[in-house]
């Protein structure tokens, strides 16, 4: 006799918006919101009135998987785990997310960043499906990286800041404000190629770029720096490439020509040298890999509690 598979909840939380849904993985999602992001308590209160509602249709939830906005404290031996820590975000400061759940249901529960929520989605059902290690990198509103390493999002210190590595200063001449727009850092990935970064140096949205602009390239030339050091550092078998500033069109493959000349044949692995399209590559799940990255999170929490 076939085992009914179990239900988790996923939570992909953003500053706009938290995105919750229930199923058995991404392809049986039985039931899916959006909540906006107003305060705390009455976010979550909305969060886990759709969950109620949900146990009542669906039947029992097995666990939670949360993919959120951060920083965040993912050390399970810390006393603030599952807490939104120093986010710029408004009210939402020092935010308990886990305890907010387990009090209404005392179930497993995982916690991760958005973006290596989004990596672990990818891993589990899109472009990095069978790829170890994988990196995946957003770049929207901000740039952030996650990384997963024998089958699981990586973890250290903290988490990882990929979109705060250091790269030379772009020797772009023409940009409006030729400063890094990062407030901590003088030249670092973020600071260049953000949405607002892009608008702040060219006078100029970055989906309303023309084909030919400059800021394209240069672009191109701050992501291959970015991605270099981290081919040369983590050694990925495969970078996915999402966020809204990707959707730019000719920037992927803008970036993948940077790449091979960036790394200069140091890297002399065929899949840099010969299948660099196959290297650096768009996500599988488009606007899905967050809450799919969030029931892996639940699935996960399920299968290794703890």
């Amino acid at each position: 006799m076939s085992q009914t598979p179990p239900l988790v909840a996923g939570i992909e939380a953003g500053g706009t918006k938290f995105v919750v849904a229930v199923g058995t993985g991404l392809n049986d999602i039985r039931e899916r919101t959006r909540i906006p992001t107003t305060k705390p308590q009455e976010t979550m209160d909305a969060v886990v009135r759709f969950f109620n509602d949900c146990r009542r249709k669906h039947g029992p939830i097995s666990a939670y998987g949360i993919g959120t906005f951060g920083p965040v404290d993912l050390d399970r031996r810390s006393r603030t785990y599952g807490y939104i820590t120093t986010t710029p975000k408004r009210g939402w400061q020092h935010v308990d997310l886990i305890t907010a759940l387990y009090a209404h249901a005392k179930l497993p529960a995982a916690i991760d960043t958005d973006v290596n929520a989004a990596a672990l989605g990818e891993f589990y059902w899109g472009a990095g499906v069978g790829i170890d290690p994988l990196v995946y990198i957003t770049i929207g509103t901000g740039v952030g990286g996650g990384a997963i390493v024998n089958g699981a999002p990586l973890h250290g210190l903290v988490h990882p800041e990929m979109g705060h590595i250091h790269i030379p200063v772009p020797p772009f001449p023409d940009a409006f404000a030729p400063a890094c727009r990062c407030p901590f850092h003088k030249s670092c990935l973020e600071g260049y190629i953000s949405g607002p970064a892009i608008a702040a140096r060219w006078g100029m949205k970055a989906e309303k770029l023309p084909p030919d602009h400059p800021a394209i390239e240069e672009a191109a030339w701050c992501l291959a720096h970015g991605l270099s050091n981290i081919i040369l550092t983590l050694s990925p078998r495969r970078i996915i490439l999402g966020g809204g500033v990707m959707k730019i069109p000719g920037l992927l493959e803008r970036t993948r020509s940077q790449v091979v000349s960036v790394l200069n044949g140091y890297v002399a692995a065929p899949a840099i040298l010969q299948h660099i399209d196959q290297y650096l590559v768009a996500p599988a799940l488009g606007d899905n890999a967050g809450i799919a990255g969030a029931l892996a999170l639940g699935l996960r929490a399920l299968h290794q509690p703890g």
